[in-house]
């Protein structure tokens, strides 16, 4: 049975404190931002907004906690119910990122229908991870980046309803996370899971700023 709990390799300590510590300026700035975002959703913006600001703010606090939580613990039964969360977490990340963009052309049914399937993609995903845990995980990151791009679809649309800074700074964003790939499979790589998840911080950190300018730009005409 110890076998089973034995995945993927174990990280020396200097690198686990170097992914704590990534991790930690990560949850921080987002508890901050998602604060920062909420508030000013709260004071300037309708109740769907609010809705998808609340969305977003959590989805991104969830994933990274999760994410903290579940690389700092020590291999056991506990942590192989943990990966199960974190890598559904990335589902959840992913979607949450897209509703508060999705949520300003929701009236028009294309961009309503791409919003509907990219959370029943989310959980789709979510399933996959839950009941087939350490297995499809190539195929989960396939997943991952079919989901993260599939924005592209509807960004002739959604670029009526967006700033062209927010639409610029969503596919650096996805740039960004999609390069951090390399190193997420580069598991022979030292220190490969603190500068995987160093670009999902930086990623992340691109993302929020494109929601704050969605949320800031949308009070004015552009």
């Amino acid at each position: 049975m110890s076998e089973l709990f034995n995945f993927g390799r174990n990280y020396d300590f200097h690198e686990l404190v170097a992914d704590g510590i990534v991790h930690g300026i990560g949850i921080v700035f987002a508890l901050i931002g998602a604060t920062a975002l909420i508030f000013y959703a709260t004071v300037w913006s309708s109740h769907a907004e609010i809705a998808a600001a609340w969305i977003y703010g959590l989805g991104l606090v969830l994933c990274l906690s999760i994410s903290f939580t579940y690389n700092i613990w020590p291999h056991s039964r506990t942590k192989w119910l943990l990966r199960r969360l974190d890598h559904s977490a990335i589902f959840i990340l992913i979607a949450a990122t897209y509703t508060p963009f999705l949520q300003r052309g929701a009236h028009e049914p294309l961009i309503l229908f791409m919003l509907v399937m990219i959370w029943l993609v989310a959980v789709t995903g979510i399933l996959l991870k839950c009941v087939f845990p350490g297995r499809y995980d190539r195929l989960a990151i396939l997943l991952y980046l079919a989901m993260g791009w599939s924005g592209v679809m509807v960004a002739g649309r959604l670029s009526q309803y967006l700033p062209p800074v927010t639409l610029w700074l969503i596919v650096i964003g996805g740039l960004i996370y999609s390069l951090g790939v390399i190193f997420h499979v580069w598991e022979r790589l030292r220190f490969q899971n603190a500068i995987w998840h160093g670009f999902v911080v930086a990623a992340a950190a691109v993302h929020y700023s494109a929601v704050m300018t969605c949320f800031s730009l949308s009070q004015s005409s552009f």
